[in-house]
């Protein structure tokens, strides 16, 4: 083949696609600088407002791809390629992906609300999709709980922030309430002053709110009342059983002892 003619024709495509192609790649440098630049504004400003590291980064890159991508469709099209069949490939693609992971989806906005709006942090105790534990870590997609007893749960994210979360370490202080039954026969203001001693000796309790010690209900087989002292959240547990400890012991002293139900059964004997 003639060397001038290979020569002539790549001149050829120069002069007729080289503006075009330098137009395009123009395009592809100066979006890839607007992309990098606005996703990195974006990181900073989320990482400013406390949003979790993860969630920022992840809405970094996505802004930045999806940028990127606004900008390759125009270069394309300045460089002579049609792009209305890609958009079209694109977007059916982009539709059945997220039929696909609509799930995953749904759990990943719940766990940007969730590290966003911090209903609760690690280390709290909640309830929250049908089961209670401290939270060790919240994902993108999960949150991990530690039950009482040591065992770990995994729990979607879109369960737990499509139930109510029930957060016992939001709140400084807690109330702990306690029902104490004692017999019918029993002096109620004798039991309400022994209750309220045992309610002075516990350092635990805070002096404000003051405790309240009142009757409750007359239940079938005793006289319920109600025990309301408050405590610090991280006290709730211990006082709470040293307070049923001391109050069942100092009834029984008192000859007191919280009733068990019972039941009376008469019979008559006809004539």
């Amino acid at each position: 083949m003639d060397t001038n003619a290979l020569i002539q024709q790549a001149m050829d495509f120069l002069m007729d696609y080289g503006p075009r192609l330098l137009t395009a790649i123009g395009i592809l440098i100066v979006g890839y600088w607007i992309a990098k630049i606005v996703s990195s504004l974006l990181v900073r400003t989320l990482n400013a407002r406390k949003i979790d590291a993860t969630v920022s980064n992840f809405v970094g890159k996505l802004l930045f791809g999806t940028l990127l991508a606004v900008s390759l469709i125009p270069a394309l099209g300045h460089a002579g390629i049609q792009t209305t069949s890609i958009l079209a490939a694109l977007g059916a693609a982009g539709l059945a992906v997220g039929l696909a992971l609509q799930g995953s989806l749904s759990n990943f906005a719940a766990g940007v609300l969730l590290i966003a709006f911090r209903p609760c942090r690690v280390g709290d105790y909640i309830e929250a999709g049908g089961t209670g534990g401290t939270v060790e870590s919240i994902s993108l997609f999960s949150t991990m709980l530690i039950t009482p007893d040591n065992k770990r749960i995994m729990i979607p994210n879109s369960r737990v922030m499509s139930n109510p979360i029930t957060n016992y370490n939001a709140m400084p202080t807690r109330r702990v309430d306690l029902t104490i039954g004692i017999p019918y026969t029993a002096d109620i203001p004798k039991a309400k002053a022994l209750i309220k001693e045992i309610l002075e000796k516990e350092s635990r309790i805070l002096p404000e709110p003051a405790p309240l010690i009142a009757v409750r209900q007359l239940a079938d087989s005793s006289v319920n009342l109600v025990v309301r002292p408050w405590v610090n959240s991280s006290d709730y547990w211990g006082t709470h059983d040293a307070l049923l400890e001391a109050i069942k012991i100092a009834l029984d002293e008192a000859d007191m002892s919280i009733p068990f139900p019972q039941m009376d059964v008469h019979f008559h004997k006809e004539a």
